[in-house]
């Protein structure tokens, strides 16, 4: 009896020394989520928490040629040119980021994210994504947008997420003559490990109210790990990438575009 007594004493303190460890380590945004490595799916945001003072660098690439019909005459769209994208975020209080994000249209879109759950003490993670774009370098039509990021991680292998998101003046005709100058929109995404570092992507972004011309956007990747780099290779049906564009839609479903995104953590 006394020598169980004693087993069960030493179990309970080791469950108890290594509780507060495990509970640290999730408390440490620094430490890398296999299942959710980096801050955006393709796209779509993540709920990926970036350490205070710390901070992540993103290019994103999408080429304006399609790849069907180009052929290897224009490499397959390579040669029509390209939206680029450059995107700098910084942690600015814990669980809190704010970034920037210019594409080559000159579309500049100012973003904050905070977490509000997270998952382990709640069955999801929810971060709450608050942005405004405007265009020609922020001087005109301004597109303010609020929503959610609700995500689930499944152990080390995969996440999944469902994002609604409000974008007011979508709509680019001007406001006098429309009947809808904001939408909504239910992004989906999910994100599978396939091998160690390796990864496949997949989102698609449908209108559920408002203003929702044109096709949904989807777009599919693959993407390699590399410490604190993450390489993807993307396919899409459009070439939105900040939320305005997103709910404006893509012309046609037909058509696929080669793109890619480049991501560097600084931590």
């Amino acid at each position: 009896m006394t020598r169980s007594l004693a087993r069960l004493l030493a179990v309970s303190a080791l469950a108890l020394c290594l509780a507060p460890a495990a509970y640290a380590q999730d408390d440490d945004d620094s430490v890398l989520k296999p299942a959710e490595p980096d801050f955006t799916l393709i796209n779509l945001p993540t709920a990926l928490r970036l350490p205070v003072n710390k901070s992540s660098f993103r290019v994103t690439h999408r080429f304006e040629g399609p790849l069907k019909g180009s052929g290897i005459s224009d490499l397959f769209g390579l040669d029509e040119g390209a939206q680029i994208g450059l995107e700098y975020r910084y942690g600015i209080i814990k669980g809190g980021q704010i970034g920037f994000y210019r594409v080559s249209d000159k579309t500049i879109d100012l973003f904050a994210d905070y977490s509000v759950l997270r998952q382990g003490k709640s069955p999801v993670e929810v971060s709450a994504a608050l942005a405004v774009e405007g265009t020609n370098n922020f001087k005109d039509s301004y597109s303010p947008s609020i929503g959610a990021v609700i995500s689930r991680r499944i152990g080390d292998v995969a996440a999944i997420y469902v994002e609604p998101t409000w974008i007011n003046n979508t709509n680019t005709l001007p406001k006098e003559v429309v009947d809808h100058n904001d939408s909504v929109t239910m992004g989906v995404g999910a994100r599978v490990r396939i091998r160690p570092t390796v990864y496949i992507v997949a989102e698609v972004i449908p209108r559920v109210n408002g203003y929702k011309p044109n096709s949904n956007q989807t777009s599919f990747a693959i993407e390699k790990r590399a410490g604190g780099h993450m390489f993807q290779l993307n396919f899409s049906n459009g070439h939105g990438s900040t939320p305005a564009n997103l709910a404006r839609g893509t012309l046609s479903t037909d058509s696929w575009y080669l793109g890619f995104n480049l991501a560097r953590k600084f931590y």
